[in-house]
């Protein structure tokens, strides 16, 4: 029960852009964010370095700021009509991120990118029909992202940088759907592991065919998350089982997934752009988790089965006047989780996200940015049918897989604020 406990853990914290609940909600820019989190070809703001850094080199101004935060409202509700089972959760979390880059010369920029896709947690009920599977889930993680941009014509453009995260997780579910101890308690564990690091990279180009249309392609590696020492608490442990659940450490290394991102902008007027996002998650790479436990514990090796997944973004920005510019976007992004895999740990399904927002420019070099994004998840009926425990039959022990399953109804809203700043 631990080694399938600590493997669904480490695939929480494992998501490149997972949130409360396991959604994938991209939040990395205010004005992005707007336009449908389209970027890869855009060339608007610092928010170019996380969307494509190769885009920085074409800002017009020497030094550029971008500051934002989003509040994220999560809600997830479970049901069983079979079992009359019903539990929902309903969580916050505060993402932001920083953009800065200063321009060195005509053809070199430097910049920086500080974001948080990991900050929320989830929290269902203590002792719920799933809580041998998870109780709750706190996750945090820092993304640091130094680039350069290299402007080698006025239509051409690289850029580049390496990724550093930081992070950590706490996690604490049942052990079993029963066991107790002497007082009635269910017994559980917390799982808690801080300074996970992991180093990674993002390269990309833009080009622009002619005056109206600029075409942009975005990579970011895969990267390895490295859990080292984590440790694992055992609670309401009845004397019996004292021996077996004893407090102890683990090591994993999590892969997050490639991710390859391409699009286009075009200018229709001098005031109004649209662009277009396609993206590739490369989710294969969650075949299996493996685990190594400290105490001579046998390492646990556990199939994922996740599958590539593509991501279709259209945004578009129209700039009324000196003060005002007004966005609007949609996307449609799919689940990789395939069907036996769906738990409450990440029980996300396919997706569309409809957004909005727009600047309103206090001066030349000041401007606030304001976007909302709601995202709808297709309701799923769906479960997860690798949980095992061990049971004695006649006398002797049996290992049986037990389903968990119901029906899951996700939807997240998201508003968010900037500031631009820019000489």
């Amino acid at each position: 029960m631990m080694r399938k406990l600590l493997s669904l853990t480490l695939m929480a914290l494992a998501g490149s852009t997972a949130f409360a609940g396991g959604y994938r909600v991209s939040l990395q820019g205010q004005k992005q964010l707007a336009m449908g989190h389209t970027g890869v070809a855009v060339v608007n703001s610092a928010e170019a370095a996380f969307f494509n850094p190769a885009g920085l080199s074409f800002l017009e101004d020497k030094f550029n700021l971008s500051v934002g935060a989003n509040a994220l409202f999560a809600k997830t509700k479970f049901q069983n009509e079979t079992y009359n089972w019903k539990n929902s959760t309903e969580n916050m979390g505060t993402p932001f991120n920083v953009y800065a880059s200063y321009k060195i010369n005509k053809w070199l920029t430097a910049g920086l990118a500080v974001y948080t896709p990991y900050g929320s947690a989830v929290e269902w009920d203590k002792d719920w029909e799933g809580s041998h599977l998870v109780n709750n889930i706190d996750l945090q993680a820092i993304y640091i992202q130094p680039t350069i941009s290299v402007k080698v014509s006025d239509e051409f453009s690289f850029g580049g940088g390496p990724i550093y995260v930081t992070g950590s997780v706490e996690f604490n579910r049942n052990l079993n759907r029963n066991l107790t101890d002497e007082n009635g308690n269910r017994s559980d564990v917390t799982l808690d592991a801080k300074g996970i690091t992991a180093w990674g990279y993002t390269a990309g180009f833009m080009f622009n065919p002619c005056k109206k249309l600029r075409l942009g392609v975005n990579y970011r590696s895969e990267i390895i998350m490295e859990a080292r020492g984590g440790d694992a608490k055992f609670n309401d442990i009845p004397l019996i089982a004292q021996g077996t659940y004893s407090d102890t450490s683990f090591d994993a290394d999590l892969p997050l997934p490639a991710e390859i991102t391409a699009g286009l902008s075009y200018n229709i007027t001098d005031k109004w752009m649209v662009a277009f996002d396609y993206n590739r998650t490369l989710w294969r790479a969650y075949d299996a988790l493996v685990v190594d436990f400290a105490n001579n514990v046998p390492t646990s090796y556990n199939a994922r089965n996740y599958h590539d997944t593509n991501t279709y973004r259209v945004g578009t920005q129209y700039k009324a006047n000196d003060k005002f510019t007004f966005r609007a976007g949609w996307y449609k992004d799919e689940s990789p989780i395939s069907a036996g895999y769906f738990a409450p740990e990440t029980p996300r399904n396919d997706s569309m996200g409809y957004t909005g927002g727009l600047t309103y420019q206090v001066t030349k070099k000041l401007g606030i940015d304001a976007s909302f994004l709601y995202l709808h998840f297709d309701e799923v009926n769906a479960s997860y049918d690798h949980y095992t425990e061990s049971t004695v039959v006649n006398g002797q022990p049996v290992i049986s897989t037990i389903p968990f399953s119901g029906t899951y109804k996700n939807t997240v809203f998201s508003p968010g604020l900037g500031l631009t700043y820019s000489f």
